[in-house]
């Protein structure tokens, strides 16, 4: 199958590269984020238009070869990557184009987080999309998206206008919400199931100052900090938001403000004195640096699991878990990570989208972070049990983009959500020919 599907990929002349095993580039081309996926596909295509996708798909399909589409590249379990199958790299669509007068910003379905922010933050407007930069758009997108400002302007599929997306028939469609509502209501929230989406329009916030305190205090502080923490968060508007790290060294908080900066040193300064004095600063930050200051830290090919999950508040219970697991942390990066919901997020209701969890409060992820392969099993392992602890059994919802393992989708969703889901899959692609993600199974269809 292999062979044929190469040789169709050599014949049908896509615009973009076309990279095959034997390549000088092959393994490069080959690579996604997390260090722990090492897979190798018959073909990698880099599209350089919407043809070039519409024709992957075709050729994929006429093989019964395994598609796997890569944007940013992030999954967790490597879902945009196969062995075997075609690889449908779509780095090259990364095109963004700002239009202030409409208050709209388009981005291609294979730009960054970068990207997005290079065309709208200097102008003066944001939308809200994730906290690392080299994050796809697409993948970030779809599953639903929360970031830095996510509390006053909604989660990034809040913002989603309209979409082009090429379905598995191979057809090249734009869907919002007067053309087609329910496809429209499946693609926010519900992962890259029903097609490739080359494009997204997206609603613009004005972006005013951004005010920001970092600060971090010892471990064996942590429990009445996070306390604190808590108590104070709840005090305030949506113009802020707060996110911290527990690791095995310390514990670091980030508290961002973009209301009136008038405001901000009395929002943020109390983030400073959670457990005695934190270490650290408070201050304007520029919008791009705040983004961009985990890139390192989540660099490309060193070694990941997430597995993550709502909480209604930050609970005593929640705050032991956290303070346990973290002393047997398999290495220094590992950490558990929470950040702040509610505000804008809690105002669309529950089923205006596919996403699920509208009502939490916040969103934590046990994480462990690694470079070498011998602590792969120690890692994952730890990364489970932390989870265990730490997940509130009275929320059955989950955000599917922040998990490293597979088949959670019908528990993510609900039962509801989860038979709507199935249903928009049995519409647009009856074959589940998308089924490198987070997998919604068509009703006509037996699991692959």
């Amino acid at each position: 199958m292999s062979d044929v599907l190469r040789r169709k990929l050599a014949l049908a002349k896509c615009r973009g590269p076309l990279i095959m095993p034997g390549d000088r580039d092959y393994d490069r081309a080959r690579r996604v984020w997390n260090g722990v996926v090492d897979r190798k596909p018959a073909a990698v295509l880099y599209a350089e238009n919407v043809d070039d996708v519409r024709k992957a798909i075709d050729i994929a399909a006429s093989c019964d070869a395994v598609l796997a589409i890569r944007a940013g590249g992030h999954s967790f379990p490597g879902l945009s990557t196969c062995d075997a199958g075609l690889l449908l790299d779509l780095s090259q669509l990364n095109s963004t184009r700002l239009n202030t007068s409409a208050g709209t910003v388009e981005a291609g379905g294979g730009a960054m987080l970068r990207d997005l922010d290079g065309a709208t933050v200097s102008k003066g407007y944001v939308v809200p999309a994730g906290v690392i930069s080299h994050t796809g758009v697409a993948g970030l997108t779809l599953g639903g998206g929360m970031g830095r400002v996510s509390r006053a302007y909604g989660l990034t599929i809040d913002s989603l206008i309209g979409a082009e997306i090429v379905t598995a028939i191979g057809s090249v469609t734009w869907i919002d919400a007067d053309s087609d509502p329910e496809l429209f209501w499946g693609i926010r929230g519900g992962g890259g199931n029903f097609g490739v989406v080359t494009r997204f329009k997206f609603k613009l916030h004005q972006l005013g100052l951004v005010s920001v305190g970092q600060w971090s205090y010892p471990v064996a502080s942590a429990r009445r900090a996070i306390a604190v923490l808590g108590e104070l968060a709840q005090q305030r508007p949506r113009e802020f938001s707060v996110a911290f790290t527990l690791a095995s060294l310390s514990l670091g908080m980030t508290a961002v403000w973009v209301g009136d900066s008038r405001h901000a040193e009395r929002m943020l300064s109390p983030f400073g004195e959670l457990a005695g004095a934190g270490e650290g600063t408070m201050g304007a930050m520029p919008f791009i640096e705040l983004q961009s200051r985990n890139d390192v830290h989540f660099a490309w090919s060193r070694r990941y699991y997430a597995k993550g999950g709502f909480w209604r508040d930050i609970s005593g219970e929640a705050v032991d878990a956290m303070v346990q697991q973290i002393t047997t942390a398999p290495t220094p990066d590992s950490e558990l990570y929470v950040t702040q919901l509610g505000g804008a997020v809690s105002d669309v209701p529950e089923d205006a989208t596919a996403y699920s969890g509208r009502q939490a409060g916040y969103y934590w992820i046990a994480e462990p972070v690694w470079d070498n392969p011998a602590d792969d099993e120690r890692c994952i392992a730890w990364g489970r049990a932390a989870a265990e602890q730490m997940a509130d059994p009275s929320i059955q919802a989950n955000y599917i983009n922040e998990q490293a393992d597979t088949a959670i989708a019908s528990g993510a969703y609900g039962a509801v959500k989860y038979d709507r889901l199935r249903r928009l899959k049995s519409r647009l692609d009856p074959t589940n020919r998308f089924r490198l993600n987070q997998n919604i199974v068509p009703l006509a269809a037996a699991p692959r």
